[in-house]
């Protein structure tokens, strides 16, 4: 992968398009992740982000309104008014998700840290390759002006010399004419 990335960012110094679109992104695939082992942060990132979708919001609902309403009609007996159990596990839940919604956090703080380090080193290799094509255009723009500098003189030259073999085709044919 680093040869990859060395040769594209060395295609870009020669000025060449067909680059790897996502090469300003390979510094960032050495990152350790936040917790050893990545699985752990992946599941605790996927449970961190389940807790804010409306499946949980609606399913979390439906169980406590079940609960309470339970406990309260007397159909069951494991927990009454005022639902101190029913508040334990909130204050579990709470304990947990807490910490895992800060892994997430931690974990796409990293992420748009790097990504961001790999934008500016982006945008610093496209301004750089800009600043050479820029020296290339003016180096070519000086070259061209030399060059019409040069016809320029060349013409002028010309035409110099165009005007005295006229003058001298005229003073010829005249003194050819006037001697016959």
């Amino acid at each position: 992968m680093a040869d990859v990335v060395s040769e594209a960012v060395g295609t870009i110094k020669e000025g060449v398009d067909d680059l790897v679109h996502l090469r300003f992104l390979a510094p960032t695939r050495n990152l350790a992740p936040a917790f050893g082992s990545d699985n752990f942060g992946k599941k605790a990132e996927a449970f961190a982000r389940f807790f804010g979708t409306p499946t949980f919001l609606i399913a979390q609902t439906a169980l406590v309104a079940t609960w309470i309403a339970l406990n309260a009609a007397h159909v069951l007996h494991f927990d009454l008014y005022p639902f101190i159990l029913l508040n334990l596990a909130f204050s579990t839940q709470a304990a947990y998700a807490a910490p895992l919604i800060l892994l997430a956090a931690t974990r796409q703080a990293d992420r748009d840290k790097a990504l961001a380090e790999a934008d500016a080193n982006h945008r610093e290799a496209l301004a750089q390759a800009s600043m050479e094509r820029e020296e290339i255009a003016n180096k070519q723009g000086q070259q061209l002006h030399a060059l019409l500098e040069a016809n320029t003189a060349l013409t002028e030259q010309n035409t110099k010399l165009t005007e005295q073999i006229e003058r001298l085709t005229r003073e010829i044919h005249d003194n050819v004419c006037t001697k016959n």
